[in-house]
């Protein structure tokens, strides 16, 4: 369990630059303005992109939070017996292991962009020091989350604590 708390601390630390710098920079006419992921989200929606816009908030707010919480959550419930149920256990492991691979979809973005919108001096866009972050807060967080044995979950259920490893 040390290897996913350790794997999940690095995971958090890479998270809160990746929502402080600029995730992307863009240069039309001369003109520089960088934002970051909020700032993003919020730009679509006044352009009137919440499609767009709900799909990065989802993709690069509300699910690395929440597999974050979900991972601290299922390592506390196995070194604490917390009162969950080995089935309710089991299906938020399930989840974060569909779910963690997803959470890209926010450097993918920028990374198209980037290949996609190159005009010289009319418009540009280039990844921010965010989108490196970014990138590695979702890999660590999905290292922690390969790191939890599944077993362990059954086993703090029976009473019997399992390795702690």
């Amino acid at each position: 369990m040390q290897r996913v708390w350790a794997w999940l601390f690095v995971g958090v630390m890479a998270y809160i630059p990746a929502n402080l710098l600029p995730m992307m920079i863009t240069t039309i006419t001369g003109r520089k303005l960088s934002s970051t992921i909020v700032g993003g989200v919020i730009d679509l929606t006044h352009h009137g992109a919440y499609l767009i816009a709900g799909v990065v908030f989802l993709a690069s707010v509300v699910i690395p939070i929440s597999k974050i919480l979900t991972i601290a959550v299922l390592a506390l419930s196995i070194q604490r017996s917390l009162p969950i149920s080995v089935h309710a256990r089991m299906k938020l492991y399930e989840a974060v292991e569909f779910i963690g691979r997803w959470s890209m979809v926010d450097v993918f973005v920028v990374a198209i962009l980037t290949a996609l919108i190159q005009m010289g001096f009319f418009a540009s866009i280039h990844p921010g020091p965010a989108a490196v972050f970014f990138a590695l807060s979702v890999a660590f967080t999905m290292v922690s989350a390969q790191s939890m044995d599944p077993r362990l979950i059954w086993d703090s259920a029976d009473g019997s604590k399992g390795r702690n490893d």
